[in-house]
């Protein structure tokens, strides 16, 4: 199966608001949300998206000719490429009413440990979603990492009770779901104070991920609250019309947190050159989310897997062409900003 595809069954299988466009950058979809669009007027998609492709790799050919090695260390294991899938709350909400998110968790959680990644889910808006992903999860080694709604501290501690019976390599919050319509109708869910997140990460026991980050304050203020790793996300352009592009803030956190705490980026990275730029940009990782879900429709676990291999192939190929025999040899040197 090709990605070519995958995507020509997509656009067979996936609800009419996703157009399961050869390249996923948010104007096919625009505003349609509930769907895979942004907040209206519905450009933060696309601009997340064009703040990568000013960037354009330096390519230097003359290093010894050895092999490229596309894997890395994070959260005490190694994976095989610098990859997290992000985390659906609901298909039969954002798609189609029949669609079930516990089949996209299973099949997604065995196509990351086949190709050797990780793979994040959300706790739904649905009874059994985080018990069956847990349970997935933890057949699969502990590779599924729940990210978690900003609900209550209550319920969020019952969460992460009922989570680690997925044995998980990490866990997290989405700070930024505060502003989807879902939860901000509800009165106990929203943004959560830096203590709070303290709270939390005293409840796991393994590292912690707040997800949602998008200047250097909150950036500084996850980290002093205890967490081990913060994703630079603007949930994709859907709870904040304006807000800047993930690849424009990326340097920014780079230098106030690098070293503190692990940064993984998501937000229009869409092939494996993509995720070259961003690590040379200084993030230890990205997470990449709604192709993925577009594969997941276009040939399930198979699908997910064709479009895990196609990054796989353009990270090394990246790599090779740009003098990069390791993950930790690649630098700024290694990109240039073009107007």
């Amino acid at each position: 199966m090709t990605y070519k595809e995958v995507l020509e069954q997509a656009r067979k299988n996936i609800a009419p608001n996703c157009k399961a466009c050869p390249e996923c950058n948010g104007l096919g979809c625009g505003n349609t949300i509930p769907g895979p669009g942004s907040k209206a007027p519905g450009n933060g998609a696309n601009d997340n998206w064009k703040a990568w492709r000013p960037y354009k790799l330096n390519m230097n050919t003359m290093v010894p000719n050895t092999p490229v090695d596309t894997g890395i260390e994070l959260f005490g294991r190694r994976i095989q490429l610098p990859l997290l899938t992000g985390p659906i709350g609901s298909l039969r909400v954002q798609f189609h009413p029949e669609d079930d998110i516990r089949d996209y968790n299973r099949k997604c959680i065995e196509a990351c440990r086949e190709e050797g990644v990780y793979q994040c889910f959300g706790d739904g808006l649905f009874d059994g979603v985080t018990e069956d992903a847990a349970e997935a999860s933890k057949n699969s080694g502990g590779i599924g990492i729940p990210i978690l709604n900003p609900f209550s501290q209550e319920e969020i501690l019952k969460k992460i009770e009922l989570c680690k019976t997925g044995d998980p390599v990490a866990m997290g919050i989405v700070i930024d779901s505060a502003g989807l319509p879902h939860l901000k109708s509800r009165p106990d869910a929203g943004t959560k104070t830096p203590e709070q997140i303290r709270k939390l990460k005293a409840a796991v026991d393994c590292p912690f991920i707040v997800k949602g980050v998008l200047n250097t304050k909150c950036a500084e203020l996850a980290v002093d609250a205890g967490a081990d790793a913060i994703i630079v996300s603007n949930h994709g352009g859907r709870v904040l019309p304006g807000a800047p592009a993930t690849a424009e803030v990326l340097p920014e956190i780079v230098e106030a947190v690098g070293g503190k705490a692990k940064i993984i980026v998501d937000g229009g990275i869409r092939s494996g050159y993509d995720i070259f730029k961003a690590i040379a940009l200084g993030a230890d990782a990205v997470m990449i989310c709604r192709p993925v879900l577009v594969s997941y429709y276009g040939g399930g676990t198979e699908g997910i897997r064709v479009y895990i291999q196609k990054l796989k192939d353009e990270f090394s190929d990246a790599m090779y062409m740009c003098g990069a025999r390791k993950v930790s040899d690649i630098d700024g040197n290694m990109i240039r900003l073009t107007k």
